[in-house]
């Protein structure tokens, strides 16, 4: 037996004596978590050290845009969790004794995983997904206010610029979007060609832009800034550069613009 290694010389060795058996997969197990909780930490820090920005959906500046924003810490909180166990898991897989047991026993556990791991997780992630989510959708939405209306915008996308209409006062400006801050506005969107997206990370959601079809997306900064808007929909070989500037002024200078605006008109 000694000489084919089986358990006689594996535990005269010490390689198979229980008590060193569990210790060196306790002392593992205790590295390998140490391990996974320092790349974690690493990872996640280099990864958010870029989502500051003009264009981060990480530093919102409006309603809509913070509802987004805690949707998505929420997503990413729960599901670095689940992928840190399912990590440590698989690593106790590997590391632990195996040990006999009968078929039906087996049999259970591997119904368990499914149920639990195939089945439950899932599913009720997604419930509590859809519960947070539905109601942050529903808040974007250009909905009647309780009192008054909004301001109403008209924004055509062209190859490769934005035209900005002010119905009210006739006025028109390229590439270029003047608002008031803490005042909800409706932008109706259209495209004059091809399909494009417009997009303000640090204000609220992206809309299509679709030819023949307005759609129409409210909009909402706290406070008085300067943010960058974006095509989010590939529209051809300037798509890249078919940016915009969204100038929030408080209500009087907004007020001010607009006098300003219609007189050099």
């Amino acid at each position: 037996m000694t000489q084919n290694r089986h358990a006689t010389y594996d535990l005269f060795l010490g390689h198979g004596h229980p008590l060193k058996v569990h210790e060196r997969n306790r002392n593992y197990w205790q590295s390998a978590v140490k391990r996974v909780t320092a790349l974690t930490g690493i990872g996640t820090s280099g990864l958010l050290a870029g989502c500051e920005g003009a264009f981060s959906i990480l530093a919102p500046a409006g309603p809509n845009a913070h509802s987004a924003a805690w949707l998505w810490w929420g997503m990413f909180g729960w599901f670095t969790l689940v992928l840190v166990v399912v990590i440590a898991l698989w690593l106790y897989a590997i590391r632990r004794s195996p040990t006999a047991t009968s078929e039906a026993r087996a049999g259970q556990v591997q119904k368990r995983w499914i149920i639990w791991g195939g089945l439950v997780l899932p599913i009720t992630s997604m419930a509590v997904i859809l519960a947070l989510g539905i109601p942050a959708g529903h808040r974007m939405l250009p909905l009647p206010l309780e009192e008054g209306q909004a301001l109403r915008i008209n924004v055509t996308a062209h190859q490769w610029w934005w035209e900005v209409h002010y119905p009210e006062s006739d006025i028109t400006l390229k590439d270029e979007l003047h608002i008031p801050a803490g005042v909800p506005l409706d932008l109706h969107l259209t495209s004059a060609d091809v399909i494009h997206s417009f997009w303000v990370p640090r204000l609220g959601g992206k809309l299509d832009m679709l030819p023949g079809r307005t759609n129409v997306l409210r909009l909402h900064a706290d406070e008085p800034g300067t943010y960058r808007g974006q095509c989010a929909e590939f529209c051809g070989t300037q798509h890249a550069h078919m940016k915009f500037t969204v100038i929030a002024h408080s209500p009087e200078d907004y007020q001010t613009w607009l006098r300003q605006e219609a007189s050099d008109e």
